[in-house]
């Protein structure tokens, strides 16, 4: 039986869900990325439970969640002003921030590092709720991914019932909102050094980081070895095996863009029209495969420019064993 509580985002229900988040409790909400499963970032027993929920390593930092650009300075210190010019330019959006902590970012959230990432997500509801629990009193919700550690992040609500209604209980709450805009996780970016590094690729792409600050991406070198989320050789993977650009046989799943032919025999996961359905598509497609028991999926990866960068990231840590 599933224990959480599946609500939809009325303004009563955001406040029921940020009234549980200062309790203690987790809520898996959505944003433009994917559904995130959040717990107040100064509870150490909420932040826990997403671990425990998760089975997550206890040294694998979560990203903390803010409202609005005001409140990075209660995160963050030694702020270069190049990340004040990406916060500036991409956020709300799917960004996180890789910078100096302050005192208020404890080692559970951090996983002992130095260093806490950062976003602001360009979501209605989230940043409603992310509203309401700063009302009542919250600073920030620790959110990775609403899934299992390793296993494909969820882009719906019945995505994060399915993945974690064994582990989930009747304090947790879950809003639906729908579909996640983009479909995959946010870019990660390390502002520790002289200039910004990208760790994970996402929506916010290289090239549009270069348009801003080309003299800056030039000398992006960083020499600390920072965890971060998404940084595993294998990671969002379904239970079939996924294999990259081949030739996919009767009874495969197969994934790629629309102009690529499906050979007979093989059924066809997800057909988008272009990169960002791609993106959108790609765990959806996943979770499909499983669902119907495929034991292989093909995919054939995207040219490696702007978000197809993000998506082959994506596949080739899914295809990984």
């Amino acid at each position: 039986m599933i224990g959480s509580q599946i609500l939809v985002p009325t303004k009563k229900n955001i406040l029921k869900a940020a009234e549980s988040l200062i309790l203690g409790n987790l809520v898996a909400f959505p944003t433009e990325t994917v559904y995130g499963l959040g717990a107040s970032a100064t509870n150490e027993k909420g932040v826990s439970r997403i671990y425990e929920v998760k089975s997550r390593p206890k040294n694998h930092p979560l990203i903390v969640h803010i409202s609005s650009f005001s409140k990075l300075p209660m995160w963050a210190k030694e702020i270069p002003n190049y990340a004040l010019d990406l916060a500036n330019e991409f956020w709300p959006g799917p960004m996180t921030l890789i910078l100096r902590r302050t005192d208020i970012a404890k080692d559970f959230v951090t996983g002992g590092q130095d260093t806490v990432g950062l976003r602001i997500p360009n979501n209605e509801i989230a940043l409603r709720l992310l509203g309401e629990f700063e009302n009542a009193g919250g600073f920030g919700i620790a959110a990775p991914s609403a899934n299992r550690f390793g296993a494909v992040s969820p882009t719906s609500a019945s995505h994060v019932i399915a993945e974690l209604h064994d582990n989930l209980n009747h304090t947790d709450l879950v809003i639906d909102g729908g579909n996640a805009e983009i479909g995959i996780e946010s870019t990660i970016i390390d502002c520790t050094g002289c200039g910004p590094k990208i760790l994970r690729p996402g929506a916010i792409t290289k090239e549009s980081i270069a348009t801003m600050m080309p003299h800056l991406m030039k000398i992006s070198e960083n020499i600390n070895e920072i965890r971060f989320p998404g940084q595993f050789k294998s990671h969002y993977s379904p239970k079939a095996k996924v294999e990259l650009d081949v030739t996919p046989l009767p009874g495969d799943g197969m994934i790629g863009l629309m102009s690529i032919t499906t050979p007979d025999g093989v059924l066809r996961l997800a057909c988008p029209l272009d990169l960002e359905e791609y993106a959108q598509q790609l765990y959806g497609a996943f979770r499909k495969a499983d669902d119907i028991g495929l034991k292989r999926v093909v995919a054939i990866a995207p040219e490696r420019k702007g978000l197809g960068v993000a998506i082959c990231d994506r596949l080739r840590k899914a295809a990984s064993d």
